[in-house]
């Protein structure tokens, strides 16, 4: 189809995503962020395109409604998780990511209700016509949207948790068959799924059902969703809901059970990196969450970060760009700073500190504990005892919060000397538990890069909760 003239106006595709690189012994990142598309501090969707490009083409959309974290979680899984080895699978798991940060339904209003017509002046129409024309893709052969609902789908009343007017559970089809389409048999496929997803129910109450709404004789609310556009259009697709009764690692688990049947009956190969159950899915969740500014030269962890960072040199004059690890990870204007979300949970507000950029050396040599390592940008260091920074020529280092006595220095650069963690005043660690440390390079006062060191032998991080949902509101509605 011809793009919309939303789409026009800028691409709404990225086809690259984060993966984990080797690195040195001592020397690690969380993930290869060069690797991450780059994104800006406007809430925007995107489109991650995994596979082949060959054979068929499955679409998952997340995030629809924001206060459904299981579904746009369980999508994130499908980006940083997942290698597809036959078809594509392409995701966009932050479909409407202003309600995901505000928890909400949808704040201008129910997206998943705006499919049918749609008023130029609604705040979503770029964005629901930018979805549209990638659902209509030509390689786009069936569609999955993920969703939360409320209790217990069954065909049955069998309490007010449990009846046909509730969502959790569910695989939704519009209609049983769509008649000239090559996965025409929607009834069939969604009974698979139904079945395949019930072979790994954590609880017999939690059984999925098929739910057909049956929405084209006579169902106005359906009428106006996302699933129903893609058949109006000639394209098989399917609602998939897991009940909000759940926790989020739990929610996810569902959808990717279901999700995986639909992958193996369109002949879509794939291979995932965790186990698939409930504590699999959290750990995956809870892995490797980090973002970077500014082509990595600034990389910040995120898994026991402080509540607040300040002084951050971002680039003067420029729209702040950053990579994430993961997909549903955003950093938000808010008054003087930012703040980090990964899905509707705050993580951390970011103070910047205005600077210019220069060209640096792009990494920093170091003796550390007796081994010389050269540590590149973006990258973090494990000391035991004790590191030193070699001179740069024409740089100066300054080791962030750190005070050390450098009697026969003749310039003010941290080089040259053993630098401890005693040395730094712990309120200037990147985490909560004050075992990591930022050293930054500058030509005069212009920002080069940065790279962070991690002390070992210290306060262990706290346990904490990085799952991409707090506990909150969520409408009774689904789908």
């Amino acid at each position: 189809p011809a793009a919309s003239p939303a789409q026009a106006k800028r691409p709404a595709t990225t086809q690259t995503v984060a993966s984990a690189s080797p690195a040195p012994a001592a020397i690690t990142a969380a993930a290869d962020l060069t690797k991450a598309p780059p994104r800006h501090t406007e809430l925007d969707f995107n489109l991650y395109k995994l596979g082949t490009g060959n054979g068929p083409t499955v679409l998952v959309v997340g995030g629809i409604q924001g206060d459904e974290p299981g579904g746009f979680s369980a999508a994130s899984l499908l980006v940083t998780h997942y290698a597809i080895t036959g078809g594509s699978v392409w995701v966009v798991p932050n479909l409407n990511f202003s309600s995901m940060i505000k928890r909400s339904r949808g704040p201008n209003g129910d997206m998943n209700r705006k499919f049918a017509a749609l008023r130029k002046d609604d705040p979503e129409y770029d964005t629901v016509c930018r979805i549209k024309d990638i659902i209509l893709d030509k390689q786009v052969d069936l569609i999955l949207n993920l969703h939360d609902g409320s209790g217990f789908y069954r065909p049955r009343n069998e309490g007010p948790m449990r009846n046909p007017m509730r969502w959790g559970q569910s695989v939704i089809i519009d209609q049983a068959t769509l008649p000239g389409a090559r996965h025409g048999d929607l009834a069939a496929m969604g009974q698979k799924a139904v079945r395949e997803a019930n072979g790994g129910l954590l609880s017999p109450m939690h059984e999925y059902h098929l739910k057909n709404t049956r929405t084209a004789e006579g169902d106005h609310e359906m009428e106006k969703t996302l699933t129903f556009f893609a058949i109006r259009h000639g394209k098989p697709a399917f609602g998939i809901e897991a009940s909000k009764d759940f926790s989020t690692e739990q929610r996810a688990y569902y959808h990717l059970r279901v999700l995986e049947s639909f992958l193996r009956q369109m002949g879509v190969g794939f291979k995932r990196d965790f186990a698939m159950t409930p504590r699999g899915v959290l750990a995956a969740l809870e892995s490797d969450v980090a973002v970077a500014f500014f082509d990595q030269r600034l990389y910040l962890p995120l898994d026991d970060v402080r509540a607040s960072l300040g002084y951050i040199p971002l680039k003067k004059g420029e729209k702040v760009s950053f990579t994430a690890t993961k997909p549903i990870l955003a950093v938000v204007d808010e008054d003087d700073g930012y703040r980090v979300f990964y899905g509707n949970r705050a993580l951390t507000r970011i103070t910047p500190e205005w600077r210019e950029y220069t060209e640096g050396p792009g990494s920093l040599s170091l003796d550390v504990d007796g081994r010389k390592l050269v540590v590149p940008f973006g990258r973090m260091v494990t000391v035991r005892d004790a590191f030193t920074v070699h001179p740069v020529d024409g740089f100066r280092v300054n080791a962030i919060g750190a005070q050390v006595a450098r009697p026969d220095a003749r310039d003010d650069s941290e080089c040259d000397v053993a630098i401890r963690k005693k040395d730094f005043q712990n309120r200037f660690s990147i985490d909560k538990s004050g075992n990591i440390y930022r050293v930054e390079v500058y030509r005069g006062e212009k920002f080069a890069g940065m790279i962070l060191v991690r002390f070992e032998g210290g306060a262990k991080p706290g346990k904490r909760d990085m799952r991409p949902s707090v506990a909150g509101k969520e409408s009774l509605l689904g789908y």
